[in-house]
């Protein structure tokens, strides 16, 4: 089968590889979409990161460079292996991309995203949602119901905004600031709203992405370089400062403003992934008793996730913005990402 695998900064090739097989509790996936994330993006232009390099393979897995990528994926089922009962051949699915220990403190209390071994399927090993198939295990396939496969791509990445928005507690009652209009802060945008919270506000310099915040459910939104960033949003929330704050961006200046702009007592949670170690005023969070949590992909949130989409409250197609073959994956995948990042906010692929 054809792969897009990942060999090194600036060099993915589309490989002919061996199809995976079925193994006992395990369900092979033909991949019909997979999204690609800022995370490959990273890769790609300063991995291997995430990736395991050549000299050191991943613990679980034991694979190094080149490995098959994309962990945004969904299609239907393949062919289940012996003792799987409860999905069957033809249901449309999408994977949970975990590789994890079992073993660690965090997977015995049931926080395996942070597992001490965490890998993912598409960035660690096992394959990836860039190739005909995947096999993974039973726990991590998730049916569908009558949602397509396109949106079921979009399921990955909205569940890191729903385990986002649920760990910072956010109710209907409260106001919420979302610091930055990528991939990310617009999906938790979108997850803010269907939770029930109406005063959304995003800060977003870009012209494009401000108007996408909207469509995503922004009541206000706030261009940080137009007057004070703090004030603003003191004065939209009546001097009180938000419940809640969300840092999408992963910029120092921008932690700052989301902590202070965060109510006392409130929440900020920091979802981006950071290139560099943060600078924190602490006296900020000291002096208001403001609680700051991270927050790392998802921890059983999936079926959560579907069934927000299923019910309405999401429009995935909001946030598809292209689509391509998996043979156009670099020029008009990857590319087309890096120059064009302020129109784009997830193209698909097409296996």
């Amino acid at each position: 089968m054809k792969a897009a695998r990942f060999y090194g900064r600036n060099d993915i090739r589309i490989d002919d590889i061996p199809e995976p097989a079925t193994r006992p509790g395990t369900v092979k996936v033909e991949v019909e979409w997979c999204g690609i994330c800022g995370t490959d993006l990273h890769e790609y232009l300063d991995g291997p990161i995430f990736a395991p390099p050549a000299d050191a393979p991943h613990p679980l897995t034991g694979e190094t460079v080149p490995i098959t990528l994309g962990h945004e994926f969904a299609g239907v089922v393949a062919e289940v292996g012996d003792g799987v009962d409860d999905v069957r051949i033809g249901d449309r699915v999408v994977v949970e991309p975990y590789i994890i220990c079992g073993r660690c403190d965090a997977c015995k209390n049931g926080r395996y995203n942070v597992c001490q071994s965490l890998g993912f399927v598409g960035l660690s090993g096992y394959g990836g949602g860039f190739s005909q198939f995947v096999v993974a295990e039973r726990r991590w396939i998730h049916p569908l119901g009558e949602l397509a496969t396109d949106v079921g791509a979009l399921i990955e990445p909205l569940a890191v905004a729903y385990h986002a928005v649920r760990l910072s507690g956010a109710k209907p009652s409260h106001s919420a600031v979302v610091f930055g209009a990528g991939p990310i802060g617009l999906v938790t945008t979108a997850s803010l709203r269907a939770a029930g919270v109406e005063q959304v506000i995003v800060v977003e310099p870009a012209t494009v992405r401000k108007a996408k915040a909207e469509i995503a459910g922004a009541a206000n939104v706030i261009d940080p370089n137009v007057g004070d960033v703090v004030e603003q949003i003191l004065d939209l929330t009546d001097g009180r400062g938000a419940d809640v704050s969300f840092e999408c961006a992963g910029i120092d200046a921008v932690l700052s403003s989301a902590i202070r702009s965060t109510r006392a007592g409130g929440t900020c949670v920091n979802v981006a992934i950071w290139g560099h170690e943060a600078r924190v005023a602490m006296n900020d969070l000291v002096f208001r008793e403001i609680n700051v949590l991270g927050s790392l992909a998802y921890a059983n949130d999936h079926p959560a996730t579907i069934e927000m989409v299923a019910s309405g409250r999401v429009d995935p197609y909001q946030f598809i913005t292209g689509r391509i073959a998996l043979d156009d994956i670099v020029k008009s995948g990857f590319e087309e990402l890096i120059s064009n990042k302020e129109e784009n906010v997830k193209i698909l692929v097409k296996p």
